[in-house]
């Protein structure tokens, strides 16, 4: 499985930690968040050492209409500079772009012209040609890349190491291990870590882990891809984000040992804005449901449309599961 490495004392300089609650957490309220929470975010953020903030998508406004939409889903560069002015921090800012799903060549400026520093490309198995098209494209543009290889639970093994091979003679700076599904275990979550791992074993290209919670696996398998040498974590306050949500971004630095992250800084901010914002009825975070779809290594959609349709009828729902196998 590949040796451990450091140990539970030590410091990792190589962690990076990514705040997703804007953009995962985003598919659970239509990014309908308001300027007073993504800034209070964006501050607790930097205090709490935060390395990237995720604000959003930059979806298509030609595929998705702005007006049904909160202004995250496209995450336009005027809206980030009301909230970070010129980001005079240590904090990168970072948003996602979907296969597919942005116009890419007309909705990105060069990097020196905006205060994003990361570009994220989230691609499925058999779309990898317009990935790497894609981040070749913002690496022109002066971005840091990555590569977001959704559903991996789903791809088989010859899939995997032609993705990872054709992505290690790109420009992308992380290739990211993403657990769509919230299906996979400690055990084979890190044997896709040392599979991906070894592809950029002789590059400086770094290795990025995105967890869901469907099996209360999220923080579990998030330490233990790590401990591997995985080294971009994906969190979220709370674990807020579709369906069944991330890891949550409180254990993650309650287990880091950097002095550098700080958990107390969460709690100020957990108090004024996560409850509330789960009081008014926005839901996520794990439920029999998921744990259903999660086990089957299938697409929440039917756990997310039981959960909206505020159903109860738990062994009903994972009969009909079964009989859908």
């Amino acid at each position: 499985m590949g040796n451990r490495i450091g140990n539970l004392m030590d410091v990792r300089t190589d962690i990076k930690v990514l705040d997703a609650t804007i953009r995962d957490g985003g598919l659970c309220n239509n990014f309908e968040f308001t300027d007073e929470f993504v800034r209070a975010l964006y501050e607790m953020n930097v205090r709490a050492g935060i390395d990237y903030m995720e604000f959003g998508y930059k979806a298509s406004k030609t595929m998705f209409k702005e007006s049904d939409f909160g202004k995250w889903k496209f995450c336009n560069e005027e809206d980030i500079r009301a909230i970070v002015g010129d980001n005079p921090t240590e904090m990168k800012i970072s948003v996602m772009a979907d296969v597919g799903r942005c116009d890419y060549k007309t909705d990105f400026l060069p990097k020196k012209d905006s205060v994003i520093d990361m570009v994220r490309v989230a691609c499925y198995i058999h779309q990898i040609p317009a990935a790497i098209e894609m981040i070749e494209w913002f690496h022109e543009l002066g971005y840091e890349t990555t590569c977001n290889i959704m559903a991996i639970s789903q791809a088989n093994s010859d899939q995997i190491a032609q993705a990872l091979a054709m992505l290690g003679t790109t420009n992308v700076d992380v290739i990211y291990l993403v657990d769509s599904y919230g299906s996979l275990y400690p055990e084979n979550a890190s044997d896709y870590a040392r599979i991906y791992l070894e592809a950029v074993e002789n590059t400086d290209k770094k290795i990025g882990f995105h967890a869901h919670n469907n099996q209360n696996l999220a923080f579990a398998n998030t330490i233990d891809t790590l401990s591997r040498g995985v080294s971009y974590l994906d969190a979220t306050v709370q674990g807020m984000g579709r369906g069944a949500g991330n890891c949550a971004m409180e254990l993650l630095l309650g287990f880091l040992k950097n002095p550098k992250y700080k958990l107390y800084e969460l709690l100020p901010f957990i108090e004024e804005y996560m409850i509330p914002l789960r009081e008014s009825g926005v839901v996520w975070g794990y439920d029999l449901q998921y744990m259903f779809t999660g086990l089957l290594n299938r697409h929440p959609r039917e756990a997310m449309d039981f959960t909206a349709k505020k159903r109860g009828d738990y062994a009903e729902f994972y009969k009909t599961l079964l009989e859908n196998e």
